[in-house]
């Protein structure tokens, strides 16, 4: 039975462990190539850039002429026209029409190519979008990446923390049980070994939100596990200045392309409505044709002698006067050859000139303008966010590479002052409290240094990112 038990313990075990997804190992390059592939901001972008295509490719397109067919069949009943003759008839008939129509633009104020114009900058300005959004989500996994590094680098801290604390507690568990040690000291361990397992709680809940940033952000559905090779061992100052960050922002940041295009495209809609003020000339052609179940044609069938009501008298006596006839027959004309038979075409050229259309033209250029306003304005905020988040962003690099000096000299000299009361108190020169400050002061300077150091990192990042270097 014991046997059995364990058996079915081991195959339970085994299913779970099937059951469970694999863990996805991830470097920086296949996390940034994952979300370039999944990211849901970097697809709607993508999706708008392909709406422009479409709109740019209609805008083209409207050169071309338009060229339109009509057909139509029905059933009349009562007085109407025949289409045939043209002529009133009070019968049943089956009528039927087709054309073709042909209609093209030749001239009207350039409005077709100022708004081709318009939309090719529209086009250009979405794909700069797409681009924008694939620099913001380098930046933003990049950042997640280096969050969940940071959060993993702090974990281990707190585990090294409390491998010291159980090596403490050890120690004196064993000189309480002989009746050595302070009791004291015993019970003030217990109590700091519990501050460290609190410490490992919170760095455990941070690592593994960071981490489901980082799924969230890659948009996939599994357990993933960092590489840390590409941790900085000893940050340098960043070598480019906030006036060197700012030019090359704007050289190489999709956002400015894209705003400058827009503006462009702002420009040539104004142009595209004041050509509403401008004639337009165009030119047509049509082809009709008709039947009519009417239509009948009459073919002769031959020459009879008939009787008419005129006479002649000869010798006192009236003869009758014969004449010859011709006989017709009646013969419906096949549709296809009512189709050929009724063509008839036009072609010419049409001119429109606006006169007065409730200054439908004026309030369109001057709405037109209103947005090219608007685009400046947008230009100009983005211009002054851009630049403003530089300047934090500089100066919080170079607060972190300065507290991260500081951190460094104040983690050497807590090692040392640690070292000696680590000593002193094993030796029964200190007491516990003293131990405890040391190794707390100690232990959160790492902290400070592991987090003064990712910070650097973070900041010179977000500075690559204003660069345009992903």
């Amino acid at each position: 039975m014991v046997k059995t038990i364990i058996y079915l313990v081991i195959f339970l075990v085994q299913m779970l462990g099937f059951a469970q997804d694999p863990v996805l190992e991830l470097d920086l390059d296949t996390a940034l190539q994952i979300a370039l592939e999944n990211n849901l901001d970097v697809e709607r972008s993508n999706l708008r850039a392909q709406t422009s295509d479409i709109e740019f490719n209609q805008s083209r397109n409207s050169r071309l002429p338009n060229l339109n067919g009509n057909y139509n069949f029905g059933l009349n009943n009562g007085r109407s026209i025949d289409p045939f003759t043209n002529t009133f008839i009070e019968e049943q008939l089956t009528f039927s029409s087709a054309g073709l129509s042909l209609e093209a633009t030749i001239f009207n104020g350039f409005q077709i190519k100022n708004r081709i114009q318009r939309d090719r900058f529209n086009l250009q300005a979405a794909k700069a979008d797409v681009e924008q959004a694939k620099q913001e989500m380098v930046l933003n996994v990049t950042l997640a990446y280096f969050q969940i590094l940071n959060n993993n680098d702090l974990l281990k801290l707190a585990l090294s923390r409390k491998k010291s604390t159980l090596e403490q507690l050890e120690r004196l568990k064993n000189l309480n049980e002989e009746g050595e040690g302070n009791p004291a000291n015993y019970t003030d361990i217990v109590g700091q070994l519990a501050n460290d397992n609190s410490i490992i709680a919170d760095a455990e809940n941070s690592l593994e939100a960071s981490k489901l940033e980082l799924i969230r952000l890659l948009n996939i559905d599994s357990e993933i596990s960092i590489s840390e090779s590409q941790l900085i061992d000893e940050p340098v100052m960043y070598a480019y200045s906030v006036t060197e960050v700012f030019e090359e922002s704007l050289e190489n940041l999709a956002a400015f392309r894209s705003v400058e295009l827009k503006i462009k495209a702002a420009e040539e809609d104004i142009q595209a409505s004041q050509s509403l003020y401008a004639p337009e000339v165009t030119l047509f052609a049509q082809l009709n044709t008709n039947f009519s179940s009417l239509a009948t044609l009459f073919n002769e069938s031959g020459i009879q002698i008939v009787e008419t009501d005129q006479f002649v008298s000869i010798g006192g006596d009236d003869f009758s006067v014969f004449s010859p006839e011709t006989n017709f027959s009646a013969e419906s004309i096949a549709y296809q050859d009512q189709l050929i038979n009724n063509l008839n075409s036009n072609i010419g050229v049409a001119l429109r000139v606006p006169i007065f259309n409730g200054f439908r033209a004026k309030n369109n250029v001057a709405l037109q303008k209103i947005i090219l306003e608007e685009q400046k304005v947008e230009y100009q905020s983005t211009f002054n966010e851009f630049r403003q988040a530089i300047q934090v962003a500089h100066n919080d690099m170079q607060t972190a590479h300065a507290k991260y000096l500081i951190f460094e000299d104040q983690v050497q000299a807590y090692t040392e002052s640690f070292r000696v009361n680590e000593i002193r108190f094993n030796s029964g020169v200190s007491n516990i409290v003293e131990y405890i400050i040391s190794k707390n002061n100690l232990d959160n300077a790492k902290i400070n240094l592991a987090n003064a150091r990712f910070e650097y990192i973070f900041r010179t990042k977000i500075l690559d990112y204003y660069r345009g270097i992903s």
